[in-house]
């Protein structure tokens, strides 16, 4: 039997450039996305690397490298920072660069500001890794399934978010452009939950579950606050000037103060809203104004229908919750 003849990609090579066309000439022109060539982008892979390096240092024999002793642990959380340092500075002064839109080639400032802001964050590392360690701390005492610290730090999508979050919170303190957003949305894709840099977070959080979790970019949240997956702390409508754009400086996300526990899929909404200390928001609530402290907020009990059953059930009233 003869060969079947093999394709040959060369033969469509000038149809495809054809098909092509019209996406590189939108691509030059740079009318909406940046044109080709015009700047020197911060790399989303990279984000991904920097949170693996930040990690490696923070929990140094739990993430990583594990066959530490007191010997060998000193040089080598120095030898992941020296990574750390010339990874986070080369992003940042690429978020830089792009933040103020310089023409393409060597920036001196934008590299000084890089390594300068990268050097301030790793300062800041000691007192993350303290916030870390009373979150952790809320995840055991918020959950009788946790069987010790080592699990949480190893498996806990809401630790791993939080971590993120509280390294990628810093950076924006910092005023570095683009890269926080670049962590937070890795720690989405990892996770399901979606924090934005903005959000201040106080201590002792503790996100169960997460699947779903949403925290807006002005969201404010206090100590020992606990919510489970599904929550969201979002906005109202969003205000418009007089030329229809949106206003984008302004409190849109809710406050939640002190000891706050909020179940599976609460939403609470607006800039204005205030969930009062030591309130419990129950599951599937929506509120949109501000509670007193000390206040449970429950939906109605929903009446259940119970078919081919030959027994009868009783429906009881609500009861507190724990998941």
């Amino acid at each position: 039997m003869p060969e079947k003849a093999q394709n040959n990609p060369k033969k469509g090579a000038p149809a495809l450039r054809d098909l092509l066309k019209e996406m590189l000439e939108r691509s030059r022109k740079g009318e909406t996305l940046l044109p080709v060539g015009a700047y020197i982008l911060p790399q989303p892979e990279a984000a991904g690397r920097i949170i693996d390096l930040a990690r490696q240092i923070l929990f140094h024999g739990y993430v990583g490298r594990q066959d530490l002793d007191a010997k060998n642990l000193d040089a080598h959380v120095l030898k992941l920072a020296e990574d750390f340092l010339t990874l986070l500075s080369e992003q940042i002064a690429r978020s830089f660069r792009h933040g103020c839109k310089k023409e393409h080639g060597a920036c001196d400032q934008c590299r000084s500001r890089g390594e300068a802001e990268a050097l301030a964050l790793i300062r800041k590392l000691p007192q993350i890794r303290a916030w870390l360690e009373e979150d952790v701390r809320a995840a055991f005492d918020g959950d009788p399934a946790a069987t010790g610290y080592d699990e949480i730090i190893f498996g806990y999508p809401g630790f791993y978010a939080i971590t993120v979050h509280r390294i990628a919170h810093e950076l924006y303190q910092q005023k570095v452009p683009l890269l926080p957003r670049l962590l937070s949305e890795t720690a989405h894709s990892a996770t399901g939950i979606d924090i934005h840099p903005g959000a201040q977070i106080g201590r002792f959080f503790f996100i169960d579950h997460g699947t779903g979790v949403v925290i807006g970019q002005t969201t404010v949240i206090g100590d020992h606050v606990k919510m489970y997956q599904g929550a969201t702390l979002g906005a109202l409508s969003f205000p418009r000037d007089a030329c229809g754009a949106l206003i984008r400086d302004t409190k849109r996300h809710p406050t939640i103060e002190d000891h706050v526990t909020i179940y599976a899929g609460a939403v609470i909404l607006g800039g204005d809203t205030v969930v009062g200390a030591g309130s419990t928001i129950g599951g599937s609530v929506w509120l949109t104004h501000s509670v007193p402290p000390g206040t449970k907020v429950l939906i109605e009990q929903p009446r259940l229908r119970f078919k081919n059953s030959s027994v009868t059930i009783k429906e009881e009233g609500a009861a507190d919750f724990q998941i």
